[in-house]
C-alpha cells in the first residue's frame, strides 16, 4: 500500500486525498482548492486572489492589486496608497502619509503642524495661535490675546 498524500505532493491550503492507496493506481490523489477547484496527480491551480481576503490585506484609504489570480502564487499583492500612487507595498499594507493639517482642522489665525504625517500617527497634529497657546489634536478653542 502506498498513499501518495504521505509525501504531501498538493500546494499549501489545499487538501489531498488518495482513494485508492496502492502500487498500481500511481497519480491517481486529488487536491482540492478550497474555491472547489480538484486536480489529479499534480498540485491544482486555484487561483487565489489575496485581495479578496478577509480581513483585507491592505490598510484603510489603500487599493489592493494582485496581479496574479490565475496562479497558486502567494505574497504578490501589492497595496498602494489612494492619496498618493507613488506610495505602495508588496506583501503588506503600505505606509501612506497623511496630512492631517491638508483638512485645515485649525481655527482662523492658527497654525497647523504634523509632524508626523503617517496613517499611524492620527491626532498629532498642533494648531497654535500667534500669542503661543497650543493644542494637539484639535483646535485652540478660544486664541485670547492680552
Amino acid at each position: 500500500d502506498k498513499d501518495e498524500c504521505a509525501s504531501s505532493p498538493c500546494d499549501v491550503d489545499q487538501a489531498c486525498n488518495d482513494p485508492v492507496k496502492e502500487l498500481a493506481s500511481l497519480k491517481d490523489f486529488t487536491c482540492t482548492c478550497s474555491n472547489g477547484v480538484v486536480a489529479t496527480g499534480a498540485p491544482a491551480v486555484c487561483g487565489v486572489d489575496e485581495c479578496a481576503a478577509t480581513p483585507p490585506p491592505c490598510g484603510t484609504d489603500q487599493t489592493c492589486t494582485d496581479p496574479d489570480t490565475a496562479s497558486n502564487k502567494l505574497h504578490d499583492f501589492v497595496c498602494t496608497c489612494n492619496s498618493d500612487a507613488n506610495l505602495e507595498a508588496t506583501d503588506g499594507p503600505a505606509t501612506c502619509n497623511k496630512d492631517e493639517c491638508a483638512s485645515s482642522p485649525c481655527g482662523t489665525g492658527q497654525i497647523c503642524d504634523d509632524p508626523v504625517q503617517s496613517v499611524g500617527s492620527i491626532g498629532d497634529f498642533t494648531c497654535t495661535c500667534g500669542n503661543g497657546v497650543v493644542a494637539t489634536g484639535a483646535a485652540v478653542v478660544a486664541c485670547e490675546t492680552d
